[in-house]
């Protein structure tokens, strides 16, 4: 990375860091991640299913929730690919995925709202 004319020398090693973060675009996966959890309910669905399988219906109880308004934030945690879905019939039953992003989120949700996974291993 070229160097960098700073306005203010405040005499610390900013051009060392610089030397290691990623292009501004490299930071939308992130964005992206954060602009998802933009709604308690979907956090809450999110949190659900890294604990359990759920159909919609179950997923609505649950959260006291329509079904409709489940099977919207179900899309768009399918679509930011932080859940998956199996058939069964004509059942179709949702569940964290099994990726970096989405262990992460769940941690990080556990640590900020300061609760535990019912077992180890996060899942029920």
């Amino acid at each position: 990375m070229s160097y960098v004319n700073l306005p203010h020398d405040h005499g610390g090693d900013v051009g060392r860091v610089m030397e290691h973060m990623p292009a501004g675009g490299a930071f939308q996966a992130i964005a992206d991640v954060f602009k998802l959890m933009d709604d308690p309910s979907r956090i809450r669905i999110f949190w659900l299913l890294c604990h359990c399988e759920e159909c919609v219906i179950n997923i609505s109880a649950l959260v006291d929730m329509s079904s409709p308004a489940v099977s919207h934030h179900l899309r768009q945690l399918k679509n930011g690919g932080l859940i998956v879905s199996r058939r069964v019939g004509k059942e179709v039953y949702y569940r964290a995925s099994d990726t970096a992003e989405a262990r992460l989120l769940h941690h990080m949700i556990e640590e900020l709202v300061e609760i535990r996974c019912p077992n180890e291993d996060g899942r029920v």
